[in-house]
C-alpha cells in the first residue's frame, strides 16, 4: 500500500500494519464529539485529524481524513509515525527505519537472534558482549558478520572493565578488525584506550571535507562528567600513546581532535545493571544543556543526538522520552522475557511476576572493590541480600582468615555453599583461563584473593539464571528495573502476555505504536479537545 507524501515534506514511510492504520489519502470522515468517537478517532494516528467547532460554537470535537465540511476546521495536525517521534537525524545517521534500539544485556542475554531480528526489523539491537570470555564473544561477532553480511544497523557492547582492562582492550581490537558497524560503550566512568580506538579507528575526510566515521559509537552515560568526556574531542593524553604505538595514524589522531568522542550519547536513567538510578525528567534535561554548550564551545559541524534509556517499559515511558527531546530511545530490561532471550524460562517466569518495587540495589561482580552497584529483581531471589553480606564482610575484613568463625560458617553454608579453600580452587580455576596475573595478585594480595572468592559468587549467579540452574534459583540475578513491572502491568490479559508472542520485534513496534498514539492524544488536549481517559491507553496488538 502507498502513501502520499505532503507536497515539500520527506517521503511518508510506509505504515506498519494494524487495525488502526489507513494513509493520508482517506476519505473525509464525519466529526465526532462523543468520548467514545474521540478516543476511536486518536488512534487513526496515519491520518491528518481535524479539531472542529460544534454547532453552538463551544464543544469541540475531531475528524479525520480529508477536510471535513459544515462546521469550521480550527486547525489540523497532519498524520503521525511512529518513526518520526524522535526526529529524522537519528534514523538518517544509521540508515534505520525507527529510532529505536535493542540494549546491550550483558552476559549474552541480548543474543546473536536478538540482534538480528532487530536488524531485519529495521531497528538497531546490540550483542550483550560484558561478562563474557573473549572466545565467546569472538563467536558471536564471527554469527553476526556472517548472518548480517553487508548491514550497518547492528552492533556489540564495549563495556568498561576496570579488573580486566585487558580484556577490554581485546574486544574493542576484535569488533573493529571485523568490521563491526556500531559499537555502544557502556559503564565507562572515564575514557580509556580502548573506548577511544574504538572512536577514532578508521576517521576520514569525506568528499565535501566532513569527517567521516568508519564505526559509529553510541556512548551510554548517567552522570554529567561522564556525559562531558564523551562530547569532548578525545584528549591528546589518550590519542599520542595510540599513535605511537602504531594503534591509530597521525591523520586519525588530528581528525578526533574535532569530533566528539561519540555522536550518540544515550542518557541512562533508572535501569536495570548498572544504573545512577536517577529519573530521565531530570537527567536528560541537564545532559542536553551540556550537549548545547559543549557543541558551541568546539564548534561541530554536525549535530549529536541524544537517546533514552533506563524506565522504558510503556508506551507512556516512550512518549515522554521523545516529548523531553530525545533523539531514540534503547529499551532492555524488558526485552528480557522475549523469546529470543537468552536467559532460562524460569528466570524469564520470575521476571514476568514483577510488579515495579520488586527490585533493589546489589554489588556488581564487574566492580566489586569499588562498590559499585547494580540494580536487580528482587522478587523471587535472595541474591541482593546475600550478594550484600559478602560485600559488607569484604569492606570489614582484610582478608578471608579474618573473618569470624561464625560470619565464615554462615557465608560457606548459606551463600557459597562451599567452604572457602573449595571456592577460592573454583575461583583459581577460571582466572587460570581467563587472566592468570588475576592468581598473581591474589597470592601476593589477601584482600584481592577474598574480592575474587566472593565475586565468583556474584559471577555464578547471573550464569545461574541463564542456564536455568534449579537447585540455585534462590540466588538468580537478573538484572532489571522498575520498568519490568510496568510493561508486566501493560500487557496483562493481551497477546503479549503470552511468552511465545513476546518477540523483542512485537516489543518495540507496540511500544512505538502506542508512544505514537498517547502523543496524538496530547497534542489534541494542548488544544483543548476533551479527551476521555481512555484516549491516553494502548492496548498491545499483532503488528507487522
Amino acid at each position: 500500500m502507498s502513501v502520499l507524501a505532503v507536497p515539500g515534506s520527506p517521503a511518508l514511510p510506509p505504515p506498519v500494519s494494524s487495525p488502526v492504520s489507513s494513509t493520508v489519502c482517506s476519505p473525509v470522515s464525519s466529526p465526532v464529539f462523543s468520548p467514545e468517537g474521540i478516543t476511536a478517532r486518536v488512534r487513526r494516528i496515519r491520518e491528518p485529524v481535524h479539531i472542529v467547532s460544534g454547532p453552538d460554537g463551544r464543544e469541540l470535537g475531531i475528524a479525520t481524513g480529508a477536510v471535513p465540511g459544515g462546521g469550521p476546521v480550527l486547525g489540523t495536525l497532519p498524520p503521525l509515525y511512529p518513526e518520526w517521534l524522535g526526529g529524522r537525524t537519528f534514523c538518517e545517521a544509521h540508515g534505520v527505519r525507527f529510532p529505536y534500539v535493542a540494549g546491550e544485556m550483558a552476559g549474552g542475554i541480548a543474543t546473536t537472534r536478538m540482534v538480528s531480528e532487530m536488524a531485519r526489523a529495521e531497528m538497531i539491537g546490540f550483542f550483550g558482549a560484558g561478562g563474557l570470555a573473549y572466545p565467546e564473544v569472538e563467536r558471536a561477532v564471527h554469527t553476526l558478520a556472517k548472518e548480517l553480511g553487508a548491514r550497518s544497523n547492528w552492533g556489540v557492547n564495549l563495556i568498561h572493565s576496570p579488573a580486566e582492562p585487558t580484556l577490554e582492550w581485546r574486544v574493542a581490537e576484535l569488533l573493529l578488525r571485523c568490521g563491526v558497524p556500531r559499537i555502544s560503550a557502556s559503564a565507562f566512568m572515564e575514557l580509556t584506550p580502548a573506548v577511544v580506538l574504538c572512536s577514532a579507528h578508521g576517521l576520514r575526510r569525506g568528499a565535501d571535507g566532513s569527517v567521516v566515521r568508519r564505526t559509529r559509537l553510541l556512548a551510554k552515560v548517567s552522570r554529567p562528567e561522564v556525559a562531558e568526556r564523551f562530547l569532548s574531542p578525545a584528549p591528546p593524553a589518550l590519542l599520542a600513546p595510540l599513535v605511537a604505538r602504531g594503534k591509530l595514524t597521525r591523520e586519525e589522531a588530528e581528525l578526533a581532535a574535532l569530533v566528539p568522542v561519540a555522536e550518540d550519547i544515550t542518557v541512562e536513567a533508572d535501569s536495570g545493571g548498572h544504573t545512577d538510578n536517577r529519573p530521565l525528567s531530570v537527567l536528560l534535561p541537564r545532559i542536553t544543556a551540556l550537549r548545547d554548550t559543549l557543541c558551541g564551545r568546539f564548534g561541530y559541524h554536525r549535530p549529536v543526538r541524544l537517546g533514552a534509556a533506563g524506565g522504558l517499559g510503556t508506551p507512556d515511558a516512550v512518549a515522554a522520552a521523545f516529548a523531553l527531546g530525545a533523539s531514540y530511545v534503547v529499551v532492555g530490561s524488558v526485552n528480557q522475557t522475549a523469546v529470543e532471550a537468552g536467559l532460562s524460562d524460569e528466570a524469564k517466569a520470575m521476571l514476568c511476576d514483577a510488579d515495579v518495587s520488586d527490585v533493589a540495589m546489589a554489588p556488581a561482580a564487574d566492580m566489586f572493590e569499588l562498590g559499585v552497584k547494580l540494580q536487580v529483581l528482587s522478587r523471587g531471589t535472595m541474591f541482593a541480600q546475600r550478594a550484600g553480606r559478602l560485600h559488607a564482610a569484604y569492606r570489614a575484613h582484610g582478608s578471608l582468615e579474618e573473618i569470624p568463625p561464625a560470619l565464615r560458617t554462615a557465608i560457606e553454608r548459606d551463600v557459597l555453599r562451599a567452604p572457602f579453600d573449595e571456592t577460592w580452587r573454583r575461583t583459581r580455576a577460571f582466572w587460570e583461563q581467563r587472566d592468570p596475573a588475576e592468581i598473581t595478585r591474589a597470592e601476593a594480595d589477601p584482600k584481592h584473593l577474598m574480592a575474587l572468592v566472593f565475586r565468583w559468587y556474584l559471577g555464578s549467579s547471573s550464569r545461574w539464571a541463564v542456564t536455568g540452574e534449579a537447585s540455585r534459583r534462590a540466588d538468580y540475578q537478573i538484572w532489571c528495573g522498575p520498568a519490568m513491572g510496568a510493561f508486566n502491568q501493560w500487557v496483562a490479559g493481551t497477546f503479549l502476555a503470552d511468552p511465545a508472542h513476546r518477540t523483542v520485534v512485537q516489543i518495540a513496534l507496540n511500544l512505538l505504536e502506542g508512544a505514537a498514539v498517547l502523543t496524538r492524544a496530547h497534542q489534541l488536549r494542548t488544544h483543548g479537545v476533551p479527551l476521555p481517559p481512555e484516549a491516553f491507553t494502548y492496548t498491545p496488538c499483532e503488528l507487522a
